[in-house]
């Protein structure tokens, strides 16, 4: 029977890839979004996957989410918590919605879609729990402190959760990706593009895919002795021991 997996942030960027790599793979796949329909539908019928809607910083509208799904599906057993937002800006001139928004989505999001889904995981002994964080939750960016303080949240909820479940059957892990060839990248500057490029010692951008492929193992078999990692997928741009 193919397992379900439950991608939040699934139907744009590394979310629709991860959606994809999943389904070839064999899972039966829910892609989580917030409120772009036409990507939401394009997705469903591109992918021919199961979609549900809800913010994810809303712990009711991820009971919500995950009711849907498994009533469609059958039980989450992979989560990729991937759904993020960014709202830049220096500290000092940063607003508190600004850090709110950030905080709200890419790091409360981690509760709010993980504990409708740990005790059913828990019960039946096994689960795959991955997510998303960043090159710049892991050495900092000027400009994203909000950003930057969620994604090395991501880190810290990963490590520990990883270790009250292990026991369980439970891996929980984490993928931090560089700079990645999505809308979000592709809105940057030009200038300042380049100017990030230039310090990838690979010399360019990662693809979605490559983010995919990382994450498919962790959601596989093979990735059972894995646990509490952080996996960088950033061309060598930041190396963490």
């Amino acid at each position: 029977m193919s397992r379900v997996a439950l991608v939040t942030g699934g139907t744009r960027g590394i979310g629709k890839a991860i959606v994809k790599r999943l389904k070839d793979a064999g899972f039966k796949v829910a892609a989580g979004y917030a409120g772009n329909e036409e990507a939401a539908k394009k997705v469903a019928e591109e992918l021919d996957v199961f979609v549900v809607k809800g913010s994810v910083a809303s712990f009711e509208d991820c009971q919500r989410a995950v009711a849907e799904v498994e009533a469609a599906l059958g039980p989450v057993e992979v989560l990729v918590n991937n759904a993020g937002i960014t709202r830049d800006g220096f500290f000092h001139k940063m607003s508190q919605q600004q850090w709110q928004e950030v905080i709200h989505t890419n790091l409360d999001s981690m509760f709010n879609m993980t504990r409708p889904v740990i005790e059913g995981m828990r019960e039946r002994g096994y689960g795959r729990i991955i997510n998303i964080s960043s090159i710049n939750g892991q050495k900092g960016q000027a400009g994203q402190a909000n950003y930057s303080t969620a994604k090395a949240g991501v880190i810290g909820f990963t490590k520990a959760l990883a270790l009250e479940s292990a026991a369980k059957g439970i891996t929980v892990n984490c993928v931090a990706p560089g700079y990645t060839s999505t809308e979000m990248v592709s809105a940057i500057a030009p200038a300042v593009l380049d100017k990030i490029v230039s310090g990838i010692p690979v010399g360019r951008l990662g693809t979605p895919e490559e983010v995919a492929e990382i994450v498919a193992f962790l959601a596989s078999d093979m990735g059972s002795f894995i646990t509490g990692a952080t996996i960088a997928v950033n061309g060598g741009q930041h190396m963490a021991s």
